[in-house]
């Protein structure tokens, strides 16, 4: 087992993969010399491989993730104390193109629902979409009803669509508008109140390509009860999606979100470059993936920029960034607020090294496009998506874009979900045993032996079985929610 690696050689620290003891002498995988602890190191957690002098930058991964604030001497540990953030606000930046290339290959197949617009689901889900808070409750109550029908309902409820303003307010109907025609829902229901800013026909417009035998909506303020019509129209979705059956489906379908979350020292070594070649692979097939979480590209975003398949590509990454950036502004906030707690404690220092682990989850291809917030995937590829980096919020904007499948990576675990099937990747092998009722994929293993490729190989393999119908924690869990991105006033 390795304990301790060097990631690049050109980085002043390396990371422990096990706990290492004051006065331990450990070899340094990725280097050909052993170093010696002169203070606890724990596991995630990074040490310095030669002096460090005050006020030099601290490279990891190749790339500076901060400057010393004292001197740190051989063997010491590399972290909060000692270390501190070289970002500021917005950039000027300038295209240097990597034009990388992904070598295209043969798509494998599965079993997905094709719809009639050409889209392809890996489940066949009965959703009800509230368009207004003010209905939620009834939304919860037709779930429970209609439970005995499908063999999946789902009511997703929010606390949004009405007292909004301008692009917050659209913002909300592009979300819901969105996951009404996302196509792992062979049927819809969506419920109004009647009286909101974001009624049912406010929202139609925003529907382009849905489904009228698919999508139903109802409006509760018009009639006399609403449950008994709500199940009305849940009983003719419900006739209607029995006549669904799974067909062979290449994978160049399938739309894959890329998330992390409570992430730890092991995320970008492990869990994201796992699922970085697990993107590569899906691309070279022609299917899509997508990035996001904005924030926490700030420190590694020259990286997605220069890899855009074109300068007016390079030049949406720019705005994404700076965009994000001088909205933390206008309210007042700084843009660095991060890592969290659980990230620190875990063995991440500052966002520099936060983002370059997270960016792991890009892989190598090409970026094809950069999406706002509740856009759709239009080109196959790495695709960009602006939104936070909550993690139900980033999720949710996921499935918005059309991933019918989320790739989750952390460190900490969390249990939740989004409504698309949720894939929580550990990155250590502890909290994979320790919570195996949240975590589906162990990449921790990594730190055993293998190979990134076969790991990434394993990971694209237990995906066509999710895509094929095998449920993920989450689903088992019945834990699945959505949360909408709020960037305006409430009336």
């Amino acid at each position: 087992m390795n304990e301790l690696i060097r990631i690049n050689q050109a980085d002043l620290v390396a990371v422990a993969l096990r706990p290492i003891n004051s006065g331990e002498e450990v070899p340094v995988s990725g280097a050909n010399f052993s170093i010696k602890a002169n203070e606890d190191i724990p596991m995630g957690h990074k040490i310095a491989l030669r002096d460090i002098k005050a006020g030099e930058p601290i490279i990891k991964y190749g790339f500076p993730i901060g400057e010393a604030t004292s001197e740190i001497p051989l063997g010491f540990h590399v972290h909060t104390s000692n270390t501190r953030t070289l970002l500021s606000g917005a950039h000027d930046y300038e295209y240097h193109p990597t034009n990388p290339k992904v070598e295209s290959v043969k798509p494998e197949t599965f079993y997905g629902y094709l719809r009639s617009n050409g889209k392809v689901g890996v489940r066949n889900e009965l959703w009800i979409i509230p368009t207004v808070g003010c209905v939620n409750d009834i939304a919860v109550t037709l779930e429970h009803k209609a439970k005995s029908l499908v063999e999946h309902v789902r009511a997703f409820t929010h606390p949004y669509g009405c007292s909004q303003m301008a692009e917050d307010q659209d913002n909300t109907r592009r979300i819901l508008a969105d996951l009404a025609t996302h196509p792992n829902a062979g049927g819809v229901l969506m419920l109004g109140l009647g009286c909101e800013n974001s009624g049912i026909d406010t929202i139609k417009p925003f529907m382009k390509d849905y489904d009228p035998e698919r999508v139903k909506f109802l409006i509760s303020q018009d009639v006399n009860d609403e449950v008994e019509a709500g199940m009305k129209i849940i009983h003719e979705l419900a006739a209607k999606m029995k006549e669904d059956k799974r067909v062979h489906c290449e994978t160049s379908k399938l739309i894959v979100g890329l998330k992390c979350g409570g992430s730890d020292g092991l995320s970008g070594i492990t869990a994201n470059p796992t699922i970085g070649r697990f993107s590569d692979m899906l691309i070279a097939q022609g299917g899509s993936t997508i990035l996001t979480e904005v924030p926490e590209m700030f420190g590694a975003e020259t990286i997605l920029m220069n890899r855009g398949k074109d300068e007016a590509t390079y030049e949406k990454t720019v705005h994404l960034i700076n965009d994000f950036k001088e909205y933390y502004a206008s309210l007042g906030m700084p843009c660095y607020e991060n890592p969290s707690p659980g990230n620190k404690a875990g063995g991440i220092t500052t966002l520099e090294d936060k983002a370059l682990g997270c960016t792991q989850k890009s892989g190598s291809a090409p970026v094809s496009d950069v999406l706002k917030y509740s856009e759709k995937v239009t080109c196959a590829g790495l695709n960009l998506l602006s939104a936070p980096g909550n993690d139900l919020v980033a999720s949710t904007a996921l499935a918005s874009a059309g991933a019918q499948i989320v790739l989750f990576s952390t460190g900490r675990g969390t249990p939740f979900g989004c409504p698309v099937p949720t894939v929580k990747i550990s990155s250590n092998s502890e909290l994979a045993e320790r919570k195996s009722n949240w975590i589906d994929f162990n990449a921790g293993t990594l730190v055993q032996g293998g190979t990134l490729d076969e790991k990434g190989r394993e990971l694209f393999d237990y995906v066509l079985k999710v895509a094929n119908g095998e449920k993920t924690r989450n689903e088992i869990n019945n834990f699945q929610g959505m949360a909408i991105f709020k960037t305006g006033a409430t009336l």
